[in-house]
């Protein structure tokens, strides 16, 4: 009979996401110097990283792949049934390949086993039967075992599989920490889409050459303001002869100069703000944006090692790469 009552939907999904919660919080307590040895094991691998397993496990594995390929760590999956058909050819010494089986008795896995034993391709097991063929045949065994499936029939692959994709997690990002791997990294890695964007470099981002709002100390505020009307800015650097930053002048500056002087009577070394922010042209977009709303600014300078200045970001050059 097909039941019609909203409310027995929200119960079934409390219970469904309560049960597979359960099961990625009973892995912390089954932690152990195995789960170490599989780290240390992708760690020292030369080759790649290969993921295998078949239906639901298959489509986690091909996850895990994708975050370890994401995150610094050569990873691929391998389709255990292709595989048997002609691919065991991708198999190579310096490989280590991550079976993924929840009972561990997955027959196109299990055939496998002698090419990846033959090869000398070390291998690591995530199963809830460590005791299982392939546990027992594996390098190292990761017991992802749950008490129930979130299925209330207790038959669809759920809260193994949730399991099993939180434990590759868990290994991808210890493997991240132990390679030292950074957000410059991961920005080299994800060029496209917002996540891209978010991880651009000032220098892809910066106003430079002529582009760049600059004056000299002794430039007169008349030609200053032109300079920075003509630039758009808002804000101009100053520069000594060698072009190293010597201060800026923001539209802010002209305001508080004009509500007691006669601005244009001056030059820009008695305008400018000296010792303003400055950041390197290697700083991520995201980490700028940060910067300025923590700073309350609106524009950065960047600056060479030497004092020079490189370039100017504005925060709304990080507008348009769809930070917010």
């Amino acid at each position: 009979m097909v039941t019609t009552d909203p409310m027995t939907d929200l119960d079934l999904a409390r219970k469904v996401l309560t049960i597979e919660a359960g099961a990625i919080l009973a892995l912390v307590d089954r932690l152990d110097e195995r789960f170490t040895r599989a780290v240390e094991l992708l760690l020292d691998c030369r080759g790649r990283v290969l993921l295998t397993g078949m239906g639901k496990s298959g489509i986690i594995g091909r996850k895990i792949a994708a975050t370890l390929s994401s995150t610094g760590t050569s990873a691929f999956f391998l389709h255990p049934a292709d595989a048997i058909h002609g691919d065991l050819g991708a198999l190579q010494a310096d490989d280590v390949v991550v079976a993924l089986s929840y009972g561990g008795e997955t027959g196109e896995i299990l055939r496998l086993l002698e090419t990846i034993r033959r090869v000398g391709t070390r291998m690591v097991a995530i199963t809830g039967f460590p005791g299982s063929t392939l546990g027992q045949a594996a390098d190292v065994t990761l017991d992802c075992r749950v008490d129930e499936e979130a299925c209330p029939l207790n038959l669809a692959p759920t809260a193994s599989t949730t399991a099993a994709l939180a434990l590759g997690d868990a290994l991808a990002m210890a493997l991240l920490v132990r390679k030292g791997f950074k957000q410059e990294d991961f920005a080299n890695l994800h060029p496209g889409g917002k996540l891209g964007k978010r991880l651009m470099r000032l220098e892809q981002l910066m106003h430079s050459g002529e582009l760049l709002p600059a004056v000299r100390e002794e430039t007169a505020m008349g030609d200053v303001i032109y300079e920075m009307s003509r630039k758009g800015l808002g804000m101009t650097c100053v520069v000594d002869a060698e072009g190293r930053l010597a201060g800026i002048i923001t539209d802010g500056d002209l305001r508080r100069h004009m509500s007691t002087h006669d601005v244009l009577d001056r030059t820009a070394g008695i305008v400018m703000t000296r010792a303003p922010v400055t950041v390197a042209r290697t700083m991520l977009a995201v980490e700028a944006l940060n910067l300025m709303e923590r700073r309350k600014i609106t524009s950065l300078v960047v600056v060479a090692p030497d004092g020079r200045v490189e370039g100017v970001v504005h925060l709304h050059d990080l507008w348009r790469t769809e930070l917010f």
